[in-house]
């Protein structure tokens, strides 16, 4: 094990899943080099780790395929001693199999496992154990049984940067999804962000496109002491900002695994989906809020939906605000 490759091209949330499995690795062989396939936009959580030797990006926006076939030639090149493959998509899969590793690791969904040395079963709807133990059972075999944390390193001039909005007591928002059916509704948030404390100071995290969503809750709302940020910092700058605040708001979204891999106060709130499917959060401080009625459609899938599928979106419109109200207390 002096060459160890892990590939996860996926979204963030997943890729921030995919940490317990590099930071068993670099336990287990301190002295192996270990690499990582992201795709490109989410090598920038990477920045500065100290474990990773390189990371290596495929751009999926253009020239996916051509790039795809550099990919291969560089990782057989590489010759990498394992390749271990988190993600569950043929593409990855065909990575693996050419890569011209002696040991190849992946779960039993990718479409090319036959040809791996472990297929590890993967279970998504048991409700049985987190995501980030599917991962680590992918290096059960070559390691331990142990558990190790989702775990991101913010840079000294990531803290620095967001020691300026330290200077208050404050609390974040990611208000956003890429999923209706797994957004907190834009008028529940301003009916939360309304009893805020007037003295705690509320700011909005997301991604450029969450911009005219962030302005528009704190337009509405009224709270005075607000900052939409949306955009406005890297992921690891999120992170760190995040790590201090006296509560972390966000849906079953990524910024709930951000919170989660710098250990961040954390309340997520679950709309159509469910923490059984392994994808809550893991802060030692964390609470999932979901409606207390009994509703026979959710979960309504496991991703979320473009429209609630009832044409009543129960699960979120009932839930309570002061329930996240009492999380500030």
């Amino acid at each position: 094990m002096k060459k160890i490759l892990i590939i996860q091209t996926a979204s963030i949330g997943d890729v921030i899943l995919a940490t317990p499995v590099l930071e068993k690795l670099h336990h287990h062989f301190p002295e192996a080099e270990i690499d990582i396939l992201l795709k490109k936009g989410n090598e920038s959580l990477f920045d500065g780790h100290p474990f990773l030797h390189e990371i290596l990006i495929w751009d999926k926006s253009k020239e996916k395929y051509k790039n795809l076939k550099k990919l291969i030639i560089q990782i057989r090149e590489t010759k990498y001693d394992s390749v271990i493959n988190i993600q569950r998509f043929a593409s990855s899969g065909l990575i693996t199999v050419l890569s011209g590793a002696g040991l190849k690791v992946g779960f039993n969904k990718n479409p090319l496992s036959p040809l791996f040395n472990i297929r590890v079963k993967h279970t998504i709807h048991s409700g049985e154990i987190h995501e980030t133990e599917r991962n680590l059972n992918l290096v059960k075999k070559f390691t331990d049984n142990s558990r190790f944390p989702v775990k991101l390193y913010p840079l000294q001039r990531d803290y620095a940067k967001m020691s300026q909005f330290k200077t208050v007591k404050y609390i974040t928002i990611s208000p956003a999804s890429l999923w209706f059916t797994k957004q907190y509704p834009e008028e529940k948030w301003i009916e939360f962000i309304k009893e805020v404390d007037k003295d705690i100071t509320v700011y909005f995290l997301g991604s450029k496109g969450d911009r005219i969503l962030c302005d528009s809750i704190i337009n509405k709302s009224g709270h005075k002491s607000s900052m939409n940020l949306a955009g406005k910092l890297s992921f690891l700058e999120s992170a760190a900002l995040m790590r201090d605040a006296a509560m972390n708001y966000m849906n079953d979204s990524a910024p709930l695994h951000l919170a989660s891999a710098v250990n961040a106060k954390t309340t997520a709130i679950f709309c159509s989906t469910v923490p059984a499917f392994g994808f809550g959060p893991l802060s030692d401080d964390s609470v999932v809020i979901q409606t207390k009625e009994e509703l026979k459609c959710k979960p309504c899938g496991l991703h979320g939906l473009k429209e609630c599928p009832e044409d009543h979106f129960k699960c979120a419109l009932t839930i309570d605000k002061n329930e996240l109200l009492k999380r500030l207390k």
